[in-house]
């Protein structure tokens, strides 16, 4: 028997099928074509995501020959904070993908975040957190709206895109990330996992609601939100043309929630690192969602039943974008080189190069800031250049742990360590040297993937966590990693 899993994410749509020891025994991967209609706008095309979808899906299942009727199910993990709008009577999209990385709505984010209505509630809640010292109205007290979430943008779609205003008043428009879209298309279902729910800015992870005060304050038609669903559980079957047979879809989960979980971070204190386009740091809470001052903020990582985690998040949009942005201007040949080119010199010379073609993200919080290099001087060589643009990748990271040093109370033992850029031995190296803990890469960079597939598969032994932490434990599925040590 073989579960399957989907990931759709940002840069690169997956498909695996995984044996009963969780090992990959088919797969195929295309690249998601990014659309820049303005400066700062960031898209994708529905159709043509769909098309790669069911192309990925079709190679593997061709290249491998393997019986469809053999796939017990599938686990879909997706890109967080990517959104779209779509019409109930026609099925039809308003408007293409606006995704986590789009700054149309920045003049939008800076409006609300100064005006009297927010500066009310951050002190509404500071009052109330005195009184009754809860957490949620901590993380109230120090609210900000951010470009990477969808709130802003969902705005600007509404008073924006002709004609959606007055088909949500009829109740004819469903709101959904990448996840719902598909699920819908598949299913008819409008339905959105808690974990995606939960990164969209507009859903409050301490009472796991829609936040009914951002949707009252906003504006924001409450019709057009999907129903909040468990990360495990019956999504419906795929139609027969997808694989020659229905399949039940067992799991729905955000990709940062995935790789956690395919990471083996159980427990509380459990810290990953995601470094792909943007870079991801998440340290598992617990069953408690970790109010920050910083920057930092709370989501859910899977509700199973009555098994809901919390991840405190910090995050640095600007990661193997940059490398990729290197490439193109000459700067490199390819990603793989990067290593070795920083390594030929001792140090950076003194460059420095800021990583913000997206603003920098906590503990900044400056949506302006600008990318750049800094310290340039007649002796920079090329080596040095690559050797900084690395650094600053690290260098993110490094504020973001502090940040997790001086509001959360784990010890952190280890890193684990997923996607395309922890290839980069250098990185993984000075990751480990500044933080002085043992960064364990894994063999494979597809934790999504392990992720979505462990649950898919966790829906077929009847919910039982437990069951797959013994699996685990035991060494079943478990993937060797390479260390970095101080």
């Amino acid at each position: 028997m073989y579960v399957a899993a989907l990931d759709i994410g940002t840069t690169t749509v997956r498909f695996h099928i995984l044996d009963k020891n969780a090992i990959t025994v088919a797969s195929s991967s295309e690249k998601v074509k990014l659309i820049y209609p303005q400066p700062g706008y960031v898209e994708i095309d529905p159709n043509d995501l769909w098309e790669i979808i069911m192309k990925v899906i079709k190679d593997t299942l061709d290249g491998s020959k393997i019986d469809s009727r053999l796939i017990q199910s599938l686990g879909i993990s997706s890109q967080r904070a990517s959104f779209i709008t779509w019409s109930l009577k026609t099925g039809l999209p308003f408007h293409r993908f606006i995704t986590w990385k789009d700054q149309r709505a920045a003049t939008l984010v800076d409006e609300w975040n100064r005006s009297l209505i927010i500066k009310g509630l951050r002190m509404g809640s500071h009052f109330l957190y005195m009184l009754t010292k809860n957490k949620r109205f901590l993380a109230g007290s120090v609210m900000k709206f951010m470009n990477v979430q969808v709130t802003m943008k969902l705005i600007w779609v509404f008073e924006n895109i002709l004609g959606l205003r007055k088909a949500a008043d009829k109740g004819e428009v469903a709101f959904g990330g990448v996840d719902s879209w598909f699920l819908y298309k598949l299913t008819g279902k409008h339905v959105m996992d808690t974990s995606c729910a939960s990164a969209t800015g507009i859903f409050d992870p301490f009472t796991m609601q829609w936040a009914e005060w951002a949707i009252n304050i906003l504006r924001l038609p409450r019709s057009i939100f999907p129903e909040v669903v468990d990360t495990v559980g019956d999504f419906g079957i795929t139609p027969v043309g997808m694989f020659g047979r229905e399949i039940r879809i067992c799991c729905s989960i955000a990709d940062q929630a995935a790789s956690l979980f395919g990471s083996k971070c159980f427990y509380p204190g459990d810290l990953k690192i995601t470094m792909g386009t943007g870079t991801f740091v998440n340290v598992n809470t617990g069953q408690e969602a970790h109010a920050s001052i910083k920057g930092l903020y709370p989501v859910v990582g899977w509700r199973i039943k009555n098994e809901l985690i919390y991840i405190v998040e910090g995050s640095s949009s600007d990661t193997g974008i940059l490398v990729e942005w290197a490439k193109e201007i000459g700067l490199v040949n390819n990603a793989k080189e990067t290593a070795d080119i920083a390594k030929k010199v001792n140090d950076s010379d003194g460059v420095y190069f800021i990583p913000a073609f997206s603003g920098l993200q906590a503990p900044i919080n400056n949506p302006a800031a600008a990318a750049g290099f800094i310290g340039l001087k007649p002796t920079t060589k090329r080596a040095h250049i690559v050797r900084s643009l690395l650094e600053s990748l690290v260098f993110r990271i490094i504020m973001l742990y502090n940040c997790l040093w001086e509001e959360t109370s784990f010890t952190y033992k280890n890193i684990r360590i997923d996607g395309g850029v922890s290839e980069n031995d250098f990185v993984m190296q000075l990751l480990s040297d500044l933080t002085g803990l043992e960064v364990e890469r894994s063999e494979t960079v597809e934790m999504s993937i392990l992720g979505s597939a462990f649950m898919a598969g966790l829906e077929s032994v009847n919910n039982n966590f437990q069951f797959l932490i013994y699996l685990q434990d035991c060494g079943i599925a478990e993937k060797k990693y390479h260390n970095f040590n101080k």
